[in-house]
C-alpha cells in the first residue's frame, strides 16, 4: 500500500487538492491516472480512499470515496521526553524507529549537559510522518516544542512518570514497573546524563528511577529500548 498523509482531510471532506510537489510525485513518479484510487491518512486514526479526477502534475485533484476509522494497534499511551543528541542522525533514527514500533508523544528536553540545544522541529516532523506512512500506521505521534527540563517539571503529567539515568542508586527494571494500558512518560537524558541536581528534582516529583539493563546505552538506544519494552509489555 502506498500511503499518503494530509492532516486537513476529515470525514466531511469531499475533494482534496494535492500541492505541486505531491501532484508531481503522484502523476510523474507513480504514474497515476484519472480514476486511480489513492490511500490517505490524516494521522488522527482515519484511512481515506480518494479517486483521482484530475491527473495534473501541477494540481492533482481527487474525490473522497470512502473513510474508515483505524484505531491504533497498541493499547497504551507512551510519551518519551528525550534530550536531543549532538549528532542529529542519532535522534532522527530514534524518531523513525519509535514511530514504526508505536509511540504517542515526543518532547525534546534541554538539560544541563545537553550538547544540542537547537532543534529543527520541521525536519523531525517530516521524519515522523515518513515513518508513519512507511509502517502503515494511521496515528501520527505528537511532537512537542523543545522545553528546558526545569520547565518540563513544572507541568502536570498524567499517569506513570519514570526517569532513566546512570547514577549509582536504587532503580527498578522498566519491565517491572510498566502498568499495561496506562499512560507512561519516560525521561531520557543527554550523552552526559542528567546532572545530580536534575535527578534530585525529578525524584522530588515522585518519578520512578528505572534501569534499562546492565549495559550503558547511548541516548537514542536507551529511548528505543524503552519504547520496545513498553510495547512488549502491552502485547
Amino acid at each position: 500500500m502506498q500511503l499518503f498523509y494530509n492532516s486537513e482531510i476529515t470525514v466531511e471532506t469531499k475533494q482534496i487538492t494535492f500541492d505541486k510537489i505531491e501532484s508531481k510525485h503522484i502523476v510523474r513518479v507513480l504514474r497515476k491516472q484519472v480514476n486511480d484510487v489513492l490511500k490517505i491518512t490524516n494521522g488522527k486514526g482515519f484511512l481515506f480512499d480518494v479517486k483521482i479526477i484530475i491527473a495534473s502534475d501541477k494540481k492533482c485533484l481527487a474525490e473522497v470515496i470512502n473513510a474508515e476509522e483505524k484505531p491504533k494497534p497498541w493499547n497504551y499511551y507512551l510519551h518519551i521526553a528525550i534530550a536531543p543528541t549532538k549528532n542529529n542522525d542519532r535522534i532522527e533514527w530514534f524518531l523513525e524507529k519509535a514511530t514504526e514500533i508505536g509511540i504517542d508523544e515526543i518532547t525534546p528536553i534541554i538539560c544541563s549537559n545537553s550538547e544540542r540545544r537547537i532543534v529543527k522541529l520541521e525536519r523531525f516532523e517530516k521524519i515522523i510522518q515518513s515513518a508513519m506512512k512507511q509502517s502503515l500506521k494511521f496515528t501520527l505521534p505528537k511532537l512537542n516544542e523543545p522545553i528546558k527540563l526545569n520547565d518540563f517539571l513544572k507541568q502536570d503529567i498524567d499517569g506513570q512518570v519514570c526517569i532513566a539515568h546512570c547514577e549509582e542508586q536504587e532503580k527498578t527494571l522498566l519491565q517491572s514497573v510498566v502498568k499495561p494500558s496506562e499512560k507512561t512518560t519516560i525521561l531520557i537524558g543527554p550523552e552526559g546524563d542528567f546532572s545530580s541536581e536534575e535527578i534530585k528534582n525529578c525524584l522530588a516529583k515522585n518519578m520512578t528511577p528505572i534501569s534499562l539493563g546492565e549495559s550503558r546505552l547511548r541516548t537514542e538506544t536507551a529511548a528505543l529500548v524503552a519504547v520496545n519494552t513498553v510495547s512488549f509489555i502491552n502485547q
